[in-house]
């Protein structure tokens, strides 16, 4: 028998648990995958809990090294024992932050261990309880029509157990939700008919079996619940779904056309095993695309394998790319972020690159693969790209959107410094003054060089007795802030005083006493270099910190 397979109903050879399987069927919503030196085809057979006191032989094995630093000295030689001991994959808490230790990085390379990290959201005691439940699962045989279905496509689920038992499928959750329902053309009764449309049960209905006590029999049953015909309501089925003893939601066949063949209750029951995976990975959230989101986010930010993410999108490892930092200008609630996202997604469609997008705070990150092999006209392309996106984001979200442009990069292990390169040019661009909508941290290079400056400068407010603290006390006791705006409006016009009354609304001669005024209430020297380029620095402090108007 090859290794990774094993025997199901009647010594029939079915495929066997491997990590690929696994991380799909759990949605990899709460583990995430940073290195995998042999693939993801590697097989699973069990987990187990690192025990300091008692480390036996971990063959197959997914390790869970609790409370352990992923960043110590330590998880080296957790990964090292782990590998020595036959160990299929180590899992780490999150630990600190930053990037994982190339040490760490290269002891899973030698020992060929895959490295995963425990999503924060997602406890110790829950995720040995979900890893046991996805390897039954990854590794049940079902129908083969049922099999071939894609991981979480819930209505070609309902479609296959519909044709395999010949009734009308529904599935819902725990609430009586319908999650999918199958596309039958026979005439279905109106119960049915008010569930699709209302996309749940109706309440009154639901409220007349809890009184009957059918739903805690349903819970707690492990088989299909057989309910006759009643008045215009035909015959039904119903199967509880489980993963690992906890209950994922149910899969009700109601007659359509005829009466339920005879063997419509053992097929279900097949059905409700294969179901589990489907409605795991339904209730995570993650289909194939946030998978590759997934390893994309964790290679961005320096924890990640440019390996895995290439056999979750099929960009090639090497080869140009780029990353785009984008921000709409608004303030980029959930429901907006994903239309940002999906809109990203179609438009990169258009230009001939790959993309993968990724939802950030306030904005979308978008890695552009399998550029042009020459990197000029790679770097013309992510321009093009840039510059279309940007219309098309501003047209849908307002005209403050703005696109930060990473440095093309050879590999895909070179991404984080594209990102880099882009964040600091998105900054750039949102900085006060900056017209541009898009460009590369090259053409926005002395913005940047400011911003880090400044960035290096503690506190918020003027240190005491400088001009610039001396007007802010001015302001406050005369109300207006007319003395400071006045000084910021000089200084960014280079003392011009035509082009400084037209910024200000004012006429010449107002302006001249405004002058006058300030440098008599704060002592500043306006024919001194270092006296100007520090009340500059302070009034930029103040600006970046909402302090002035």
């Amino acid at each position: 028998m090859a290794p990774d397979a094993m025997a199901g109903p009647g010594g029939d050879v079915v495929p066997g648990p491997t990590l690929d399987r696994l991380l799909s069927v759990m949605g990899a919503g709460v583990l995430e995958l940073c290195v995998a030196p042999r693939g993801l085809g590697v097989v699973v057979e069990g987990v187990t809990v690192l025990d300091p006191l008692d480390r036996g032989p971990a063959r197959g094995q997914v390790l869970l090294v609790v409370g352990v630093d992923p960043r110590s000295a330590a998880a080296v030689d957790a990964v090292r024992e782990a590998a020595g001991s036959g160990a299929v994959a180590v899992v780490f808490g999150q630990g600190g932050s930053g990037p994982l230790p190339e040490a760490l990085r290269a002891a899973a390379e030698d020992g060929g261990t895959a490295l995963l990290l425990r999503t924060a959201w997602c406890g110790w005691t829950e995720l040995v309880g979900a890893l046991r439940a996805g390897l039954v699962l990854s590794g049940s045989p079902a129908d083969p029509a049922v099999s071939a279905v894609p991981p979480g496509d819930l209505n070609g689920l309902a479609d296959a157990v519909a044709v395999l038992v010949g009734g009308a499928v529904t599935i819902e959750d725990l609430e009586s939700r319908v999650l999918a329902y199958s596309s039958t053309k026979e005439e279905v009764d109106e119960l049915r008919r008010l569930t699709i449309l209302g996309r749940r049960v109706p309440e009154w209905r639901v409220s007349a079996m809890r009184e009957a006590g059918f739903f805690r029999a349903l819970w707690g049953s492990g088989d299909v619940i057989h309910r006759p015909a009643h008045g215009d309501n035909p015959e039904r089925l119903v199967v509880a779904v489980r993963a690992g003893g906890e209950v994922l939601g149910s899969i009700w066949v109601a007659a359509a056309g005829g009466d339920l063949p005879p063997h419509a209750s053992d097929t279900l029951r097949s059905a409700a095993r294969a179901a589990a995976a489907h409605l795991l990975h339904h209730r995570s959230h993650r289909s194939h695309a946030r998978l590759a989101e997934d390893a994309a986010r964790a290679l961005l930010d320096g924890r990640g394998s440019a390996a895995v993410l290439t056999e979750r999108t099929g960009i090639p490892a090497r080869g140009h790319c780029a990353v785009l930092a984008v921000r709409t200008g608004t303030s980029g609630g959930a429901e907006e972020t994903a239309k940002l996202c999906a809109l990203l997604t179609v438009r990169c469609g258009a230009y001939d690159v790959t993309p993968v997008v990724l939802p950030v705070d306030r904005g979308a990150l978008v890695l552009l693969g399998a550029l042009h092999q020459d990197v000029r006209r790679a770097g013309e392309q992510v321009a093009r790209t840039g510059a279309a996106l940007v219309r098309q984001v501003a047209d849908t979200f307002g005209p403050d959107a703005r696109i930060g442009l990473g440095t093309v990069v050879e590999t895909l292990a070179d991404l984080p410094r594209s990102r880099r390169s882009a964040d600091l040019a998105l900054r750039a661009l949102l900085s006060p003054g900056e017209h541009r909508t898009v460009a590369f941290a090259s053409e926005v290079a002395e913005t940047i060089a400011l911003n880090q400056m400044l960035d290096t400068l503690t506190g918020t407010a003027p240190a005491p007795d400088t001009p610039v603290a001396r007007l802010l006390a001015y302001d406050a006791g005369h109300g207006g802030g007319t003395m400071v705006r006045t000084l910021r409006a000089y200084l960014d016009h280079f003392g011009h005083v035509p082009d400084t009354a037209r910024a200000l609304g004012v006429h010449a001669n107002s302006l001249r006493h405004r002058i006058g005024r300030l440098t008599e209430v704060s002592g500043l020297d306006l024919g001194s270099p270092d006296a100007r380029l520090l009340a500059q620095l302070q009034l930029r402090l103040l600006e970046r910190e909402g302090g002035q108007d």
